[in-house]
């Protein structure tokens, strides 16, 4: 990061550079070089923390969400089995939706498709973490516990320009677009709505017993008398579960997560009963 220069929100346009909070996941992707900067904006003083009722600031980091009684049941899991006792005090909630996928072809800037390439190497390579849902263009896994767990319990966001569904952040990355948000140039995460739930609950598939990034991630929650179900590490994005898990594709050396994912989404339910 040497070189990099950190200026405060009020004093630079946020379009014209790359804003900075906890830095958990921006730092380590400069130092990767995955991610170039001219110019770190500091956004501490204009994301809005703390926790009001349904009301969470974008800012609010991972440790306090998980310890807070306002915050229904499968956030508070989720946050709580997201990474280690340092990254969650300083990763912000906002941040933590933004991951990038933890795909090491992408991580080791290979020209895969998210890179701009005309390949993904992970389909014909080593897929074994990798996604068993719209796998078919690019068979990244979304690593974000947080998401899934704001995705089951249909959280609205508000950005510094517009109001929009949770599911509505997130999009497949297509052949003339090779993003998984929709969130353009300057826009900032401001606020989430997330709505109580009769009931919620996490369960997490991983390789370590603590913090490690999920192969399978279900939330579930009961809201206003019907039942939602989003998955983590199966798909390019949080996936919202609309039909049955034989729906998956699964790759030769990843079909583990759908037995995984099935066991998971049954336990969930019958959790909230």
């Amino acid at each position: 990061m040497s070189g990099l220069q950190l200026q405060r929100a009020s004093s630079v346009e946020i379009d014209s550079a790359t804003p900075l909070h906890g830095g958990t996941e921006l730092v380590p992707l400069l130092r990767a070089g995955i991610l170039q900067a001219d110019a770190l904006v500091d956004i501490r003083g204009v994301v809005p923390c703390g926790i009001d009722g349904s009301r969470v600031g974008a800012g609010a980091t991972l440790a306090e969400l998980e310890c807070d009684p306002q915050i229904p049941a499968a956030l508070r899991e989720a946050c709580r089995l997201a990474a280690s006792p340092q990254l969650r005090n300083m990763g912000s909630i906002g941040g933590n939706l933004l991951q990038s996928t933890r795909c090491w072809y992408w991580r080791l800037k290979w020209p895969c498709r998210l890179h701009g390439g005309d390949e993904c190497f992970a389909q014909s390579g080593e897929h074994r973490e990798h996604a068993i849902f719209a796998n078919d263009f690019c068979a990244s896994a979304h690593p974000s516990d947080a998401a899934a767990a704001l995705l089951a319990l249909d959280t609205k966001l508000h950005t510094n320009r517009r109001e929009l569904p949770i599911a509505d952040l997130y999009r497949l990355p297509t052949e003339d677009d090779r993003r998984t948000t929709t969130l353009e140039p300057g826009e900032l995460i401001l606020e989430l709505d997330v709505p109580e739930p009769e009931s919620s609950v996490y369960l997490k598939a991983m390789e370590r017993k603590r913090w490690a990034f999920p192969l399978v991630g279900v939330a579930a929650a009961r809201i206003r008398g019907a039942t939602r179900i989003a998955l983590a590490g199966v798909a390019p994005i949080p996936w919202l579960l609309e039909g049955l898990i034989d729906a998956a594709t699964p790759l030769p050396r990843n079909a583990y997560k759908v037995d995984v994912a099935r066991a998971l989404v049954e336990r969930a339910t019958a959790a909230l009963a």
